[in-house]
């Protein structure tokens, strides 16, 4: 209808390829305030009205810019008042053509009273260097509930990112940026929701990583029994945890090289377990400890992960950490439960146990080796440089040394433990 209205003719633009949407979502009373910026690049299928060498003729495109608005950016945001979608079409209370230099949505207050205003029309300017500027207003039953938001904005073009900041009316701004569509968004999530959220990303992130998986799948190759795996399982599970932990709560390096040094150990400790199967080194005793050591390097993987997902966990920091973890040991489990009774089977009908192990742990190390190779290559090209002596870095010092005296606390009570158990099987 709108490209029906509009009094010349229409084409298709190229999809664009990078693009930023900026957004304040603000509950106040019985209305919810929405204020969105998208490049006018986006809004496609349409040459807007022009004067002079190509000039944006800003009086003539005025009137249809909030039929745009909602064709192109509200039809396409669902919003939730508790578990309840707002179906009511919202107002466009403002609607203008802003520069691609305006800084009016560095906050919410400066973005409400730069969409007060109008470009002068003589202003020079073409349409691809422009932001389409709209503020919708939905009605509400009470600024005090909790809302929800899927934006579906990866239409606009190849490569979305939204940046979206929630002004609930306790004074707190709760900032969010995601790539594409995110799926439903709870704003301020209660502690259930945050958990249920959290438990399925740290499923579905152990599932789509196949390097930890193929770790995994290397250290419970010699060990099929559950007697077994309990101790090896149970040491990978705990260092994981301890170090997701502490690199959530900002006690791991910030430094650049940190993630590329990650990968790359978690690439050598593929191929080590998968070289230690091939020669037959691998005992009960030393595989837990193996496991242990290797499991502190892949919770800082999975940190990284997860550092990307906090910005959804509300207020609830450590119950939506702890979710996450339960995720990633409930994904472990189920690739425990198919792994082991395949490789039952495999030993028993298609090859021997000791001939499968070394085939199997080679094809693993092959990858994990190149891995490792490509990954030392991206590491080796950071510049290490120590750090200058200061208040703050003996301060962090400090306190990783004392992480790290917990942490060997926990191995010695760990291996004391398994000692009595050992001792014990015996008597």
């Amino acid at each position: 209808m709108l490209c029906l209205a509009l009094p010349f003719g229409a084409a298709a633009h190229d999809l664009p390829t990078d693009l930023t949407v900026q957004a304040f979502l603000k509950p106040q009373d019985d209305r919810l305030q929405l204020l969105v910026r998208v490049p006018l690049r986006a809004i496609r299928d349409v040459v807007f009205p022009v004067r002079g060498p190509g000039y944006l003729d800003l009086d003539q495109i005025a009137p249809y810019l909030p039929d745009a608005g909602t064709l192109w950016v509200s039809d396409f945001i669902e919003l939730y008042e508790g578990d309840v979608r707002l179906t009511k079409k919202p107002r466009v209370a403002a609607a203008r053509i802003s520069l691609e230099s305006d800084r009016s949505f560095a906050s919410y207050e400066e973005a409400l009273a730069h969409l007060a205003g109008q470009l002068p029309n003589d202003t020079n300017v073409v349409w691809n260097q422009t932001f389409l500027d709209v503020s919708f207003q939905y009605p509400i039953h009470s600024d005090r509930s909790r809302f929800s938001i899927h934006p579906q904005l990866a239409r606009l073009g190849q490569r979305v990112v939204t940046v979206l900041r929630f002004l609930p009316p306790d004074g707190a701004v709760r900032a969010f940026e995601f790539t594409g569509d995110p799926g439903l968004i709870r704003l301020d999530p209660s502690w259930h929701q945050a958990a249920l959220r959290f438990i399925g990303s740290g499923f579905s992130y152990i599932l789509d990583g196949i390097e930890h998986l193929l770790f995994l799948v290397c250290l419970v190759i010699p060990f099929r029994r559950l007697r077994a795996l309990i101790p090896v399982v149970t040491a990978f599970t705990i260092a994981h945890s301890i170090t997701l932990i502490a690199s959530a709560y900002n006690l791991g390096p910030d430094a650049l090289w940190f993630p590329p040094l990650i990968e790359t150990l978690i690439a050598v400790s593929i191929v080590y377990v998968a070289l230690e199967n091939i020669v037959g080194g691998a005992s009960l005793h030393h595989r837990w400890m193996v496991a242990f050591g290797f499991g502190l390097v892949h919770g800082f993987g999975f940190s990284f992960a997860l550092r990307q997902s906090m910005q959804f966990a509300g207020s609830h920091l450590l119950t939506s950490m702890l979710s996450f973890n339960l995720g990633v040991e409930l994904g472990q489990l189920l690739v425990l439960l198919l792994l082991i009774p395949l490789l039952e089977l495999l030993f028993r009908f298609v090859v021997a146990e000791r001939m499968g192990t070394i085939i199997v742990s080679a094809l693993v190390a092959h990858t994990g080796w190149h891995w490792m190779t490509e990954r030392a290559e991206r590491l080796n090209q950071y510049h290490f440089q120590w750090p200058a002596l200061t208040p703050a870095l003996v301060a962090s010092a400090m306190r990783r040394l004392m992480a790290a005296i917990v942490l060997g606390g926990l191995f010695w009570l760990i291996r004391g433990v398994l000692r009595k158990k050992t001792i014990w099987s015996r008597g």
